[in-house]
């Protein structure tokens, strides 16, 4: 072999090298799974988490369960096989997903919970959620204040299987029943969606047409029931949501829908993505697992600050 031959051999030999390395570093994989992007808000977490993730330096993979348990299962057995390094995850259930996460946890693989807890502690490495409570209670003593404290309401809720609609409602009624010339006539749920809120809020005026005001538990909900309530030509009727979407500030802005409470969606997993790259490069898990985010409350006075769910400066 001559000089020159060996010269490039070894050449060739430091490139692939070096690509093998590089290759290594790129397979680096965090995983994002939360429910359909149709709703802003799972849309502005998956957004957030890819960011922050291809900004350190990994690959995603970016996947939607449509809060269905079963595919949320397949959809972590995917991430598994293509060996993620974390899971960025906010779950089809509480009870539901714990056995999924334990899989997880089983094949090595972290997972980073947002926005929703499990039933269950020690098994994901984190649980980054809004202090739904506190937001709820906000929310409550803006629509007490809205409504004169008085008059006939709606609550609509969201999916049953969510603790956060439970959380929420509980915030809702420990302000608004401090108020008893406040009336609680309907109390559905609408799975936080849009057309079954629209639909739901329909029915319910149709039964209830004296009513003053709606209270939400999230935004997309709230969106359908001003839909409905301007279908039925009733401007007159307050509703508050909860959330902090685009949609929404516009609708304030408009004059429309009251006030909403803002959880922060995008830097809530933009966090949980920082809390996996330490765990991912140290194996140091964060002081806590559960973490509470407080939320604000959104009105008419700070609405056009309001972009993907967060206040811009």
């Amino acid at each position: 072999m001559t000089l020159k031959q060996l010269l490039i051999g070894t050449a060739l030999a430091g490139a692939m090298t070096f690509g093998a390395a590089a290759a290594a570093s790129a397979a680096d994989l965090i995983a994002i799974i939360t429910p359909s992007h149709d709703n802003p808000f799972f849309k502005a977490e998956a957004e957030g988490a890819d960011a922050k993730a291809k900004a350190l330096g990994y690959e995603t993979l970016v996947l939607v369960h449509d809060d269905d348990a079963n595919k949320q299962s397949q959809l972590i057995d995917t991430a598994i096989a293509r060996g993620a390094k974390a899971i960025i995850l906010d779950n089809a259930g509480a009870d539901a997903t714990v056995a999924a996460v334990k899989k997880a946890k089983d094949a090595n693989i972290p997972s980073f919970l947002i926005d929703r807890e499990i039933n269950a502690s020690g098994v994901a490495v984190a649980q980054i959620v809004s202090n739904n409570y506190q937001g709820a209670q906000l929310g409550a003593q803006e629509f007490v204040k809205l409504m004169g404290e008085k008059g006939n309401y709606v609550e609509l809720v969201g999916k049953e299987s969510d603790t956060n609609a439970g959380i929420r409602s509980k915030g809702y009624h420990d302000v608004i029943g401090e108020y008893p010339d406040l009336k609680s006539v309907a109390k559905q749920s609408a799975n936080w969606s849009q057309p079954e809120a629209y639909s739901k809020m329909e029915s319910i005026l149709q039964a209830n047409p004296n009513i003053k005001g709606v209270i939400s538990g999230n935004d997309t909900m709230a969106m359908g029931a001003i839909a409905a309530l301007a279908a039925a030509n009733r401007k007159d009727v307050i509703v508050v949501g909860f959330d902090g979407s685009n949609d929404v500030r516009d609708s304030i802005v408009a004059g429309g829908i009251k006030a909403t409470v803002l959880q922060p969606a995008y830097l809530q997993a933009q966090v949980a993505v920082e809390q996996a790259d330490a765990y991912i490069k140290t194996k140091k898990a964060p002081a806590q697992e559960k973490q509470l985010m407080d939320c604000v409350l959104i009105n008419g006075a700070n609405a056009a600050k309001l972009e993907t769910f967060a206040l811009k400066k």
